[in-house]
C-alpha cells in the first residue's frame, strides 16, 4: 500500500510540475486551458507567478511527502487543493454548473482523497518500507 500511495503521489506531483511549467513558459496557452484569458501584462505576470507557485509548491510537497512517507509534508498540497476545491464548490452553488466543471473538481478531489489516505496510512513519522 505504501508503494502504491507513493507512486500515485509522485504521478500527481509530475502532473502538477507539468502544469506549473506550462504557466511559467506559456501562460497564455495554459490560461486558455483553464478558461482564462490574458488582457494585460499584469495579468500575464499574475498567472505566470501565482499559478506556477500553486502547482510547484504542490508538486514539491507531494514528491517530498511521498519520498519520505511523512504525512505532515503533504499538508501544503492538501491545503492548496482543499481550498481550491472549496472555492469551486462555492462557485458551483452560487453560479450553477458550467460546461466542463466536473473535470477540475474531480482532479482536485482526487488530489485531496489520495493525500488524506496517505496521511492516514503514514502518520507524522512513518518509516519507509
Amino acid at each position: 500500500m505504501h508503494v502504491i500511495l507513493s507512486a500515485i503521489l509522485l504521478a500527481l506531483a509530475i502532473l502538477d510540475l507539468v502544469l506549473g511549467t506550462s504557466f511559467l513558459v506559456d501562460p497564455a496557452s495554459a490560461a486558455a486551458d483553464f478558461g482564462l484569458s490574458i488582457e494585460t501584462t499584469h495579468g500575464e505576470s499574475t498567472l505566470r507567478g501565482d499559478m506556477t507557485a500553486f502547482f510547484y509548491v504542490t508538486a514539491f510537497s507531494l514528491a517530498f511527502g511521498a519520498w519520505k512517507r511523512r504525512a505532515e509534508l503533504l499538508l501544503p498540497a492538501l491545503g492548496l487543493f482543499g481550498i481550491a476545491l472549496t472555492g469551486r464548490f462555492i462557485n458551483l452553488v452560487a453560479q450553477g454548473p458550467y460546461d466542463g466543471w466536473l473535470v477540475p473538481m474531480g482532479v482536485e478531489a482526487f488530489h485531496c482523497l489520495v493525500i488524506l489516505i496517505a496521511m492516514r496510512n503514514w502518520g507524522p513519522r512513518a518509516k519507509a518500507v
